[in-house]
């Protein structure tokens, strides 16, 4: 262990020599693999002014009082309360005895917790430096060094796979795949980022887990650089997180941050990643090559992410980018079927018959007393709106959107697996997690209710575990408050719909013309804003709900807790954004009753009403804005802005806590974990993760409704891989790298969104649009096969006389007597004997949308199942590489160990040689080989350094 408990001139010296970068010990030889942060405040005598004590002892006492190493002749008493007394100096008079108030007794405790925790960090193999606590209080940092010993035993037990002396070729695919390959990497030459390439990509490295017995097998050109940065990390991890302390039963580093004994555990950054020097590290690199706006045209250095970030972030970054890629097929159909709407608007006959004024369909009053007989001429702009998103091509649309999630998700199995082979996570175990420090704490809690616990119950219950009574209240409370949050959501919907409900009515009372006739544009604009801005807050909400509810649920493992996180996170979140949309498409303008028996939600306020050309137009407004604010407002602005403010926060608060006092021994550069340390914590990728799947849904769920939702989402995606690549390297501490396979539980939700989005935009092309009433009339009802007269047809009558008293328009413009009005329902007229009951229409259509939702849901799924069955999860290249590896793998050992036999049988033969005498015996030569074995240069690691040489 080295403290570097340095007087001021030594720590200048040192500061002078020490690696201007910032990663190595004050020798500038042992690289820093993992830093820990703390704040430390120590409790010193009162003197009066003008006279400076001298330093106290910091000896084994357990009032540790540290000022650059000097030593004073303080002495610490244990007095009988358990508080410790600082007395005064021999010889110095006037200073106050200070006894230790609770607050020094904490701190007392915390640093006793950090000795003994970094005592046995040191007894576990690690080398360690410290700063010197030269202030009466301030923040320190530990930096720890895993030296080959600890790297190579680590490595072993954790299985790493790391590259052996082998390398074999990787056949290719043949014939005219590898010429279209070809071609494509000669046209997207100019979009691939400059990194550093393997020299030869058609070779590749034999990986194995890495055995200190098999130490020949591997490619050790440099003991220092053969484990990279990001591998020493997460060894050094692995220990921080077992190695534990005996006060308050600590479980690892873990617990101490939890309990605030430590600030923060991190790995260091590789330097700077802007400046004027030309040193150029992985971090510079990436900022260069992949953090900036400046490249978005560029595909992202994935095999660098992975390396210097790990697996995990590594696969997140390659799925947003395929994810990105296919955005773009699909938003070049959307754009298509939009500009087909626009092409064939003029075209359009229901269109063109409601906005002919020769046409006069006298409509019922859209309100009670206040509101006019009107024109159905009057909305003609919104009927020829609605064209440009409810036309035939919507249906191709959606079924080609759900065969487009079947294809990408596909694809992403090809490329999950591609990934693994070549970042050799095939046959990658489950690493065994180490339990969270809350499971642990709640364990012992039940361990220390059991007053008589014998030794032999100790050793059982060394064994137990939390069981479901245990957890029962966390599940009681998870059930009851995710009911009240999705309630609360449906009140918040409800409570839209009355504001547009109550609004409407009050400005159908105005006296203004302009207002009364766009009551429709501005209800429906502000109640989408008022949406949004509930939406936003209450995400924030759920999101700390649901954190809350899985910690109350105590989890015992990382992985079990961010699973069910995502679950609830998902659920809150979908219910949140979604609701209003589906109101909208599935419920708006279905309960409204009819003309004198109108279903009303409170006395004198009507349910509100579908404009004349469908919800359909509403709903795509509603969906564009929902998803044009959450994609501006919450994953780019939040995503900037909020970072910024939490670091702008930590550091006044930094400068407000630590006194202004003179470090000698704090250089005047900052180093890299004093940068790092500044820098935001990683929190998971949880809340990335989210944001896409939440935009995933909304550009297939209700996609029949808005053709260009692909496109926005592809526009914000591409400026999201370059915010979230810029946060990463430039806002947030470096990760912890993970190793893992898959995306987990994140690729269920897609694809269980994916068979959703089937069934929605069904029953939205069904219900909400008019694609299967125009059907309908054209095949049925139409007498020449056209669409003349299908307006006609989808009005009903209702004689005036039958409205109820009191709701008939006062003071009506219109200059002759109304004897009936239209409203839009397939209803029995005024005449028949069953006079408005639901006409035959009426069956007919819902018969026709029943069986097209059946249909429709039945034709994409058996599509989608065979795109699934067409496309193998594993490429055939791929596959046959694995197969080969094996084979190389076997014939590799094979050859080595004979290899090694051969160097044995021709020791075997020296020693026979060395005794010409013929009469010794064979227990005398195999005697004479174990001395062989014994000596140092017989031994077999001399075996395998000469053999490394072979």
């Amino acid at each position: 262990i080295i403290n570097n408990y340095l007087d001021g001139m030594q720590g200048e010296a040192v500061d002078k020599a020490s690696s201007p970068s910032g990663m190595y010990f004050r020798d500038s030889k042992r690289k820093v693999d993992y830093v820990l942060a703390y704040h430390y405040r120590k409790r010193l005598a009162r003197a009066p002014p003008g006279v400076v004590p001298p330093e106290p002892t910091r000896g084994s006492a357990s009032l540790a009082l540290v000022l650059n190493g000097e030593t004073g002749k303080g002495c610490v008493e244990q007095q009988d309360n358990g508080h410790q007394a600082l007395w005064d100096w021999p010889g110095l008079p006037g200073v106050e005895v200070m006894e230790l108030g609770p607050l020094d007794a904490l701190e007392e405790e915390k640093r006793l917790q950090r000795e003994e925790y970094e005592r046995n960090l040191v007894e576990a193999g690690l080398e360690i430096e410290k700063d010197p606590e030269n202030k009466s209080q301030g923040l320190s940092f530990v930096r720890i060094h895993a030296p080959w010993q600890v790297l190579s035993r680590e490595a072993e037990l954790l299985k790493i796979k790391m590259p052996t002396k082998k390398m074999y070729e990787i056949t290719e695919e043949g014939g005219i795949l590898k010429t279209l390959n070809e071609i494509w990497c000669k046209l997207t030459e100019p979009l691939q980022p400059q990194v550093p390439q393997q020299e030869n990509t058609k070779m590749k490295n034999l990986s194995y887990p890495f055995s200190r017995e098999k130490i020949y097998l591997y490619n050790i050109k440099d003991k220092d650089t053969f484990f990279d940065n990001a591998t020493r990390s997460r060894i050094v991890r692995e220990i921080l997180k077992r190695t534990s302390t005996k006060a308050r039963n600590s479980m690892g580093i873990g617990t101490l941050i939890a309990n605030n004994v430590y600030d923060a555990a991190y790995p260091l950054h590789d330097g700077e990643y802007e400046g004027q020097n030309d040193d150029m590290n992985e971090r510079k690199l990436l900022y260069r090559e992949w953090a900036r706006y400046g490249v978005f045209y560029k595909f992202q250095p994935i095999h660098l992410i992975r390396k210097y970030f790990g697996e995990k972030i590594g696969l997140y970054f390659a799925w947003l980018g395929l994810y990105t890629e296919f955005l773009i097929p699909s938003s070049v159909v959307g754009i298509i079927v939009f500009l087909y709407g626009c092409v064939t608007i003029e075209s359009d006959i229901p269109s063109k018959e409601m906005c002919d004024q020769r046409n006069a369909f006298t409509m019922c009053p859209l309100c009670d007393k206040f509101c006019d007989y009107w024109n159905l001429s009057s909305a003609c702009a919104t009927a020829r709106a609605s064209h440009l998103f409810d036309n035939p091509a919507t249906v191709f649309f959606s079924i080609f959107m759900a065969l487009w999630a079947t294809m990408f998700l596909e694809q992403w199995k090809r490329l999950q697996m591609r990934l693994s082979y070549f970042w050799d996570l095939t046959g990658l175990d489950e690493e065994e997690e180490h339990p969270r420090p809350e499971y642990e704490n709640k364990l012992l809690q039940k361990k220390l209710k059991n007053k008589n616990i014998t030794a032999e119950n100790t050793n059982k219950d060394e064994k137990e575990k939390l069981t479901w009574n245990d957890r029962m209240p966390g599940y009681a409370a998870n059930f009851g408050l995710i009911l009240f949050m999705i309630m609360l959501t449906f009140s918040a919907v409800f409570g839209v719909i009355v504001y547009r409900i109550t609004t409407a009515a009050a400005l159908s009372f105005s006296t203004n013309e302009t207002t009364r006739s766009n009551v429709r544009v501005t209800v429906t604009a502000t109640a989408v804003i008022i949406n949004l801005v509930v939406i936003l807050i209450l995400d924030e909400i759920y999101g700390a709900v649901a954190k809350w509810l899985t910690e109350i649920e105590i989890p015992k493992t990382e992985k079990t807790f961010e699973e069910r996180l995502i679950l609830k996170a998902f659920l809150l979140k979908f219910v949140n954004s979604y609701a209003p949309i589906f109101y909208v498409a599935f419920f708006k303008g279905r309960f409204v009753g009819r003309p004198g028996r109108y279903v009303y939600v409170f006395e004198g306020y009507r349910m509100e009403e579908c404009a004349p050309g469908g919800c359909l137009m509403e709903l795509c407004i509603q969906l564009s804005i929902i998803m044009l604010g959450k994609q501006l407002i919450q994953n780019n602005l939040f995503e900037i802005g909020i970072p910024k403010l939490k670091k702008l926060f930590r550091k006044l608060k930094d400068e407000r806590t630590e006194p202004k006092e003179m470090d000698t021994n704090q250089s005047k550069d900052p180093q890299q974990w004093d940068l790092d340390y500044i820098l935001e914590p990683f929190t998971g990728l949880t809340p990335e993760y989210m944001e896409m799947i939440i935009q995933f849904g909304f550009v297939t769920l209700f996609v029949a409704s808005f053709p260009l939702a692909p496109l926005f989402a592809l526009l914000n995606n591409v400026i999201e891989v370059r915010l979230d690549a810029k946060k990463f390297v430039t806002e947030l501490r470096r990760p912890d790298t993970v190793r893992e396979k898959d995306i987990g539980i994140w690729y269920n939700i897609l694809s269980g969104i994916g068979k959703l989005s089937v069934i929605i935009n069904a029953f939205v092309i069904a219900v909400t649009s008019d694609f299967i009433p125009r059907l309908v009339y054209q095949y049925a009802y139409s007498q020449n096969g056209t669409m003349h007269g299908f307006i006609n047809h989808t009005l009903s009558y209702f004689n005036v006389s039958h409205l109820k008293a009191g709701t008939q328009p006062e003071n009506s413009l219109f200059a002759q007597d109304v004897l009936f009005c239209r409203f839009k329902d397939y209803r029995e007229p005024p005449w028949s004997p069953n006079q408005y009951e639901f006409s035959k229409q009426y069956w007919a259509v819902l018969s026709a949308r029943l069986a097209f939702v059946i249909l429709f849901q039945n034709l994409v799924m058996f599509l989608s199942v065979l795109v699934d069955w067409m496309i193998p999860d594993i490429p055939k290249d791929i596959s046959q590489q694995i197969k080969k590896e094996k084979t190389v793998l076997v014939d590799f050992f094979l050859k080595e160990e004979h290899e090694k036999l051969k160097l044995i049988e021709s020791f075997i033969t020296q020693d026979k040689r060395r005794h010409k005498s013929g009469t010794k015996s064979r227990r005398s030569r195999a005697a004479s080989f174990s001395q062989i074995n014994r000596s140092p240069k017989g031994s077999f690691t001399s075996f395998s350094s000469q053999h490394t040489v072979v």
